[in-house]
């Protein structure tokens, strides 16, 4: 079962309190999104669309990548990332499965059943390539900076 937007998760005090505690989904994508996109190794996490138009406008989507299911009580987490080249990918999908569930966990106090990491791609290093001032246009010619022949 899908978490429906408008269905908030009940916290489960352990002392007395005042009346309940409500808990968004969206909240709790927004955690897992952080702490998973945090983890050493993850390029970037995976979004729509509307996440990218809603990123130009400066607008930063923080729960991405991210669904979530409600299962008999039991919490599901889907994690969709993207990954750095040259990383271990089990050893980060590992990092990101423990750092989903110690935040959840923390932040909540909700036990996650599971945290199924989804590996989208790899994500190569960006390589710069240096400009030369006074060679813009990479002109292999044998002229000076004054237009004289050497």
């Amino acid at each position: 079962m899908k978490l429906a937007e408008d269905t908030n998760i009940v916290l489960k005090a352990t002392e007395p309190t005042l009346g309940k505690i409500e808990v968004a989904p969206q909240v709790l994508e927004i955690i897992a999104g952080i702490a998973a996109s945090n983890a050493e190794g993850v390029a970037r996490m995976r979004g729509s669309l509307a996440n990218s138009v809603n990123e130009l406008f400066g607008k930063k989507e923080r729960g991405k990548g991210v669904k979530l299911s409600l299962n008999d009580d039991a919490l599901n987490v889907d994690v969709y990332a993207y990954l750095n080249y040259g990383v271990s990918v089990p050893k980060v999908a590992l990092a990101i499965q423990e750092q989903v569930k110690q935040q959840l966990l923390f932040m909540t106090d909700l036990q996650v059943n599971e945290v199924n990491v989804h590996i989208e791609g790899v994500i190569p290093e960006k390589t710069t390539q240096a400009v030369d001032p006074d060679n813009l246009f990479g002109d292999d010619d044998d002229e000076s900076e004054n237009g004289e022949d050497k």
